[in-house]
């Protein structure tokens, strides 16, 4: 995998780096990779195949014997392992399973998307429109297609567990992640977004939560 740096994504993320919204701010980012193997992907590619292949308990040329395990079917583990690898290099202090990953993906459409982006980011979209004359989607879907052409794309959404989740940060009220996979181009779009509470970076958060702990203390005898 390779970063791949693309101008229209640039302004898009200098926008997202950090949007402050009053009681919180949203943290965005788009990340632009080639699939094609560099560096220690290879062997990466290969473990994360072989890890696959041991859940299932079959050989890799034999067919998957039955319609839950076919989601791992060849087609599918190649998918997966580019993005597993692509969730690699964006956290590369962070160790994936694919088995644990495939749990967590899911194959969406443009318009869950569109629905996700639009119920979670409608005041960040005001923001940007006030500051650049257009709607934030439009130079979102803009960007995105220039470098994978959207309408070739897979689309997945990434929802890990709290307890397994790199993207999680201090103060998150929220995150969604999603990537976009062109096969036939062999590039990997990711965007990830996410809501930080700026009353516990103010420390007022910590503050209510002591003062509802010595209440509970008041009423209990010591």
């Amino acid at each position: 995998m390779k970063f791949l740096e693309y101008t229209p994504l640039d302004s898009i993320n200098d926008f997202l780096n950090h949007v402050d919204l009053g009681e919180c701010t949203i943290k965005g980012n788009l990340e632009a990779y080639s699939c094609k193997h560099a560096g220690a992907d290879r062997k990466l590619s290969r473990s994360l195949e072989l890890e696959i292949l041991d859940y299932l308990g079959q050989s890799s040329d034999s067919d998957p014997p039955s319609p839950a395990e076919y989601l791992l079917s060849r087609s599918s583990r190649k998918t997966l392992i580019f993005l597993v690898l692509t969730l690699s290099h964006m956290y590369p202090d962070y160790d994936f399973s694919a088995v644990q990953a495939h749990l967590f993906f899911k194959e969406e459409d443009w318009e869950c998307f569109k629905q996700t982006f639009e119920t979670f980011m409608s005041e960040t979209a005001k923001k940007w429109t006030e500051a650049n004359g257009s709607p934030l989607m439009e130079s979102l879907y803009k960007a995105v297609d220039e470098v994978v052409k959207l309408s070739e794309c897979e689309i997945y959404s990434y929802n890990p567990d709290s307890d397994g989740d790199p993207f999680w940060e201090k103060g998150a009220i929220w995150s969604f992640n999603f990537f976009f996979y062109n096969r036939k181009l062999k590039r990997v779009v990711s965007f990830r977004c996410c809501c930080l509470s700026n009353l516990l970076e103010d420390g007022f958060l910590a503050i209510e939560l002591h003062d509802e702990e010595e209440g509970v203390f008041e009423d209990m005898d010591i």
